[in-house]
């Protein structure tokens, strides 16, 4: 019930701090997406209220419908943020290659105007980008696999447990690894 409070508490912090961001995509992502989560700890709340018997008539499939529903709005707008910043990195990917300024990688972009042309420059500045941002990369491996369960949950995809299982393994290793490494975390 601590930990409840503390992710709430935490909820609403972020939410402040995100709010000042000077950026309107990120703040709005960032924003709805702390607001979801603090709606998705509320639910959770109450979920925990009525399993140890606190308050009773409490329909759980109703709540745990709620609190699906919210951290699914919260991984949306987080996607939504990951989108964003991807297209800034592809975009300054894009414009040192074709100034042909030093780029971490020397290899220029194919001037061919073929559509098969334009999809290999595009998938290579998408790995060129996810390659050279690694906090981006994390980050939207994360949320993908986090997606996972409120979309079964939600019953928009169904699967499996251990596919569920599988992926919130990927999300955990990923948060491990951006709690002992915070250069690995994507910054606001």
């Amino acid at each position: 019930s601590v930990f409840r409070l503390g992710n709430v508490v935490h909820a609403i912090e972020a939410s402040k701090a995100s709010i000042q961001l000077p950026d309107a995509v990120l703040c709005y992502c960032l924003t709805a997406a702390n607001l979801n989560r603090l709606l998705y700890f509320t639910c959770d709340t109450v979920l925990w209220v009525r399993s140890v018997d606190l308050v009773s008539g409490i329909n759980k499939e109703k709540w745990r419908h709620r609190a699906s529903l919210c951290y699914f709005y919260s991984l949306l707008c987080q996607l939504a943020r990951d989108l964003y910043e991807l297209i800034n990195c592809m975009e300054k990917e894009k414009t040192c290659r074709r100034k042909g300024a030093n780029c971490e990688n020397g290899l220029a972009l194919n001037s061919s105007n073929t559509l098969l042309k334009s999809l290999e420059n595009f998938f290579f500045i998408l790995g060129l980008s996810l390659k050279n941002h690694p906090p981006l990369l994390l980050d939207t491996i994360k949320n993908v696999c986090d997606l996972i369960s409120p979309l079964d949950h939600l019953g928009v995809y169904k699967t499996n447990p251990g596919f569920i299982g599988i992926c919130g393994l990927v999300s955990s290793i990923v948060g491990i690894m951006t709690a002992a490494n915070p250069q690995l975390k994507l910054k606001n």
